[in-house]
């Protein structure tokens, strides 16, 4: 029993090791938060058309401006002209992580 409770105690170490160390790529971080609250509407990826006919798709926002220009918006909540899009306030950090997907696009 003893030793059972070395092994978890070293698993325990291990994992968060593991994870101070093993950062998520804020690219991934960044496509992985458009799919989940904008690709209902927006495209998010290099190809396709948009689910909705009047959002722009995300790969030709930087053809429009710069994409760091977002990042005030994205701090303190996109409002648009319209109703249906949601206000999303997001931490610096899935900030960047946004603005890094954005990039990719390009």
């Amino acid at each position: 029993m003893k030793g059972f409770g070395l092994i978890l105690a070293g698993a325990a170490i291990a994992t968060l090791v593991g994870g101070a160390v093993a950062d998520p790529d804020p690219v991934e971080a960044g496509r992985a938060f458009l799919a989940e609250n904008c690709a209902g509407c927006h495209a998010i990826d290099a190809e396709g058309a948009s689910p909705l006919e009047a959002a722009p798709p995300f790969r030709d926002l930087h053809r429009l401006y710069p994409v760091e220009y977002l990042e005030e918006a994205l701090a303190e909540g996109i409002v648009t002209g319209h109703p249906d899009m949601p206000q999303a306030v997001l931490e610096p950090e899935m900030i960047a992580a946004v603005i890094a997907y954005l990039h990719t696009l390009e």
